[in-house]
């Protein structure tokens, strides 16, 4: 009775445990939906393991009335099913095992090819065990009694499982994040079945085996299913958050245009579009002739055969294109990004309204502002950014993810116990110095709670040090829909940042360029009018203006050198001129206006000794015209 009393107990928790996956995932292998064939075979299992706590309690209860000759047929062929369901469920465990880690290669190959040679020949030598006892036999007080064959068909058994934890461990070593954490409980759960296993070799009458299956499944439940229930809850949530960007998310099926859609704005349901159907790209046709813009329509179509979407994706992360869409009788501009899923079965179709982002950017290039701008919109809901944290507001504790593709699936890396004390640690060993400040209030979590009250997002821009360089960086803070998280994405915008300096370099030279005389390099005519209009402005304006003097100057004997000695001549008077001018007034700009004619704006200390000035300039000409050489001029 005590015997019966272990499998019963385990049978009635397994149940309870597993009843929901039961529920939700049935028995049905479904080929085009991977993740849910790796629940039905482990449910596969779980059955499996409860056909042997069955027969073992079925067993233990008749087994001790063993003296009852019309019991013992029934207790041979229980021992019988004992074996059965025992290898039963190394072969369902070994395929979940496959499914799970979705690698069908060569290691992979020979773990399924070796569970069925052990399955199929400990059914042959049941088989056989009824003619001759290979595996197990009675005595004549129908007493159980364990054969050689049981003994080595269990070593092999064992051996197997020690190849799948091994196997499973390898796996576990070389893969990353909250998926490393899952593979070495599915290890550790081949390692405790084959620990018990090598227990019902030693003490063939305790209900070892049955014990070891039970802590298995409570190992997978704890640390692997409730792991990934839980992460799946944080997708949904950064999902949900990020989705909020667009107007409709369509789940297309590629083969048949059945389709799903995703739509919370009320923008999306002022339009008349299909919102359910069965044939996505026939319907959205139809969807093009009630709202789009009667000049785009034609173009749109063009967009929506199954063959060119497939093509213009092909090789590409995404495909974006936009065009106007009339919402309450007036045209908006929205942008449409389709991409694959992660099964290559799937479109996800995302529709935006950037009609306010477009108008800005017109009015930013109207007003000539050369600022960093955000992108117009993501191609996708998380590859957005290179790195994505999930911190809990009420306790600050925090997932950091790594975006793992293109399609929103993402890779725990790393986690903490406070995002915002890690960040102050961290920051100075990679944020730049002068940025350094600037993020430290950033992170601090009372400024970033009364932003988030404010307004939807809360953004920096800093310097951070990659491989001893620094790069542009930005942070976006979003907080999730249920209100107690924030989600906080990373992304690196240092091209986009290089790009705008260089535009606003090249922008600077040219203005300075147009403001430079060819000849000499100094300030041209047009300058000087600048100047002069900015001073006469202020001074009519009735602004106080510094003291400031003009000094005129023309060069002397220029149409002779011309004359006589040619135009290259007469250039280099002229640069000579501009230079005896630059030495003289150092500390205040001077212009050529005119062919020979200069003027200098005398300002500060320039100004304080204009006299003096003046006599050096009056001196040096003299000196000139006395030796014969150098440049004449009249101030």
């Amino acid at each position: 009775m005590i015997y019966s009393l272990v499998p019963a107990v385990v049978l009635v928790i397994n149940i309870i445990l597993n009843w929901e996956l039961f529920k939700k995932y049935g028995f049905r292998i479904c080929r085009q939906d991977k993740k849910k064939s790796v629940h039905v075979y482990y449910n596969y299992f779980i059955i499996s393991a409860c056909g042997y706590f069955i027969v073992d309690m079925n067993w233990g209860l008749l087994y001790e009335h063993r003296d009852i000759d019309a019991l013992f047929p029934f207790i041979y062929y229980l021992t019988v099913f004992y074996f059965l369901f025992m290898i039963l469920t190394m072969l369902a465990w070994t395929m979940y095992i496959v499914a799970y880690l979705d690698k069908r290669n060569l290691r992979s190959d020979v773990l399924l090819y070796g569970v069925w040679t052990m399955f199929v020949i400990g059914v042959v030598c049941l088989m056989i065990n009824r003619y001759h006892h290979f595996m197990f036999s009675y005595n004549e007080a129908h007493e159980y009694v364990g054969e050689t064959g049981r003994n080595i068909y269990l070593y092999f058994q064992l051996i197997f499982y020690t190849v799948v934890s091994t196997y499973m461990f390898y796996i576990a070593h070389k893969s990353s994040g909250r998926q490393k954490y899952r593979y070495k409980a599915v290890a550790i759960t081949s390692v405790v079945i084959g620990v018990s296993l090598m227990g019902q070799i030693l003490f063939a009458l305790l209900p070892n085996y049955a014990m070891g299956l039970m802590i298995g499944i409570c190992l997978v439940h704890s640390f692997v299913l409730s792991d990934e229930k839980k992460e799946k809850e944080i997708h949904d949530h950064i999902a949900r958050t990020m989705a909020r960007d667009y107007e409709a998310i369509f789940y297309i099926e590629i083969a048949t245009g059945e389709y799903l859609t995703f739509a919370q704005s009320e923008k999306y349901k002022k339009l008349q579009a299909v919102e359910l159907g069965k044939d996505f790209y026939k319907e959205v046709l139809e969807s093009i002739d009630l709202c789009v813009y009667p000049e785009d329509k034609a173009y749109a179509k063009t967009f929506y055969d199954k063959d060119t979407m497939l093509k213009n994706i092909e090789g590409k992360r995404s495909f974006s294109f936009k065009y106007r869409v009339m919402i309450d009788e007036e045209p908006r501009f929205f942008l449409f990004t389709v991409m694959r899923d992660s099964n290559s079965q799937y479109l996800i179709f995302y529709e935006k309204d950037i009609e306010d982002e477009l108008n800005a950017e017109k009015k930013q290039r109207e007003n000539q502002k050369k600022t960093i701008t955000f992108g117009q919109i993501a191609e996708s809901l998380a590859s957005n950014y290179d790195v994505i944290y999930y911190v809990d507001i009420t306790d600050s504790s925090y997932v950091r993810y790594e975006v793992n593709n293109i399609y929103g699936q993402l890779e725990v890396s790393d986690s903490g116990d406070d995002f915002f004390a890690d960040s102050y640690e961290k920051s100075p060993l990679i944020v730049h110095h002068r940025d350094l400040d600037r993020v430290n209030e950033f992170v601090n979590k009372d400024n970033m709670i009364s932003s988030l009250d404010h307004s939807k997002d809360y953004t920096i821009d800093y310097r951070i040090k990659v491989n001893g360089k620094y790069r542009y960086t930005r942070m976006v803070v979003r907080k999730s829909s249920d209100g107690i998280h924030y989600i906080i994405g990373v992304e690196d915008i240092d091209a986009e940042v290089q790009r705008q300096m260089q535009q606003l370099r090249a922008l600077k030279n040219e203005k300075e360029l147009a403001r430079r005389d060819e000849l000499t390099g100094i300030k041209n005519k047009t300058a000087y009018k600048e100047l002069e209009e900015s001073a006469q402005g202020n001074i009519d304006n009735g602004m106080d203006y510094l003291n400031f003097g003009l000094v005129v100057c023309d060069t002397n004997n220029l149409k002779q050198i011309n004359d006589t000695l040619g135009h290259a001549a007469g250039d280099e008077y002229i640069r000579a001129s501009a230079r005896l001018l630059c030495d003289t007034f150092v500390h205040s700009p001077v212009f050529r206006i005119g062919g020979d004619e200069f003027v200098v704006f005398l300002r500060g200390n320039d100004y304080t000794q204009r006299y003096e000035l003046m006599k050096k300039l009056h001196d040096q000409v003299l000196e000139n015209k006395k030796e014969g050489a150098g440049v004449i001029l009249a101030a």
